[in-house]
């Protein structure tokens, strides 16, 4: 077999193209892109014809599970990504900071989405009219870093204080506390309580559950006997009728249902909660100014009411 040829140094994919190849890689199938983007499939189909011409190799095959990336595609749809990113950015770097428009497209985990951002999208939108805020879901461990790095979203709320490649801004300490049913009463947690009682917790491929089952093997507690549930609301009404206890962040345990009692755990278990971004996109204007939002809201809240460890009986 002949070998390929390499790819001509004059011409140049398009814009077009680039993003004809993203939308299929992202969709799984033309139609779906072609839905997406509100073109033709058969438009859609020439643009990564002439793109596949260009790099004289296939970048897309098809298979059960869809229209897949081949390996030259995979590699070939991260700079298409970056190519189409940076365009994007000529004209968001020009915006002044009293007039942004545009799309911000926002990951984060359910906890921060339900308490944290509410207030700060309302501030931001009667600040800058002109700019949609899209929300994408971050909940899998690691989602918002992949997001963010592959740019599929502009920022991203993250545990954890650090993620290589991404510029990191600190938000809060969020603390996990102990809960139990009412009837336990207010007594200090023991490490041997810990040991002793069913665990409740959420599912292991989560963040939350990867902190805790860490927390846990310092205090040479195992988790492989733990019931996990997908929902926080399943897993707070198993504790509520005396099933086990469990372990969660402050936030996401707001609002707590009747009938529970929080405590501090034995030894402090905090989560860093940062917003992250790439590094050389953290000072566009829009990037920038929302992320000042998310710090300015956060700092108007009391530290007490997300990082005060004293004991609470929820009537």
């Amino acid at each position: 077999m002949a070998p390929s040829k390499p790819p001509s140094t004059h011409a140049q994919p398009t814009l077009a193209q680039l993003r004809a190849l993203i939308a299929v890689v992202d969709a799984g199938g033309f139609g779906e892109a072609a839905a997406e983007l509100n073109v033709s499939q058969s438009s859609l189909s020439e643009a990564v014809g002439k793109l596949e011409d260009l790099t004289d190799r296939p970048l897309l095959r098809r298979s059960a599970r869809g229209t897949v990336p081949t390996p030259a595609g995979l590699r070939a749809v991260t700079h298409a990504r970056a190519a189409v990113q940076a365009a994007g950015d000529v004209l968001l770097a020009a915006q002044d900071d009293g007039e942004l428009s545009g799309v911000l497209r926002v990951s984060s985990f359910r906890s921060a989405a339900t308490h944290l951002l509410p207030p700060v999208l309302v501030a931001f939108r009667r600040q800058h009219p002109a700019v949609t805020v899209r929300l994408l879901d971050g909940d899998r461990a690691g989602t918002g870093e992949h997001l963010v790095r592959s740019g599929q979203a502009d920022l991203a709320l993250i545990e954890g204080d650090s993620a290589a490649d991404l510029r990191l801004t600190p938000l809060l300490l969020d603390d996990y506390l102990f809960i139990a049913p009412q009837s336990r009463g207010t007594q200090p947690v023991t490490v041997q309580e810990l040991a002793d009682s069913p665990l409740l917790l959420s599912p292991r491929g989560d963040a939350c559950f990867q902190r805790i089952e860490t927390y846990l093997g310092r205090l040479g507690i195992e988790t492989s006997g733990a019931t996990t549930f997908e929902q926080d609301s399943v897993t707070l009404g198993m504790v509520r009728h005396g099933l086990g206890i469990t372990l969660m962040p402050r936030l996401a345990l707001l609002p707590v249902p009747d009938g529970l009692v929080t405590l501090p755990l034995p030894e402090p278990l905090t989560r860093p909660l940062v917003v992250a971004a790439l590094p050389w996109r953290a000072g566009l204007p829009l990037i920038r100014a929302f992320t000042a939002a998310l710090v300015e809201s956060l700092g108007a809240v009391p530290a007490d009411q997300l990082t005060n460890p004293r004991s609470h009986v929820w009537h």
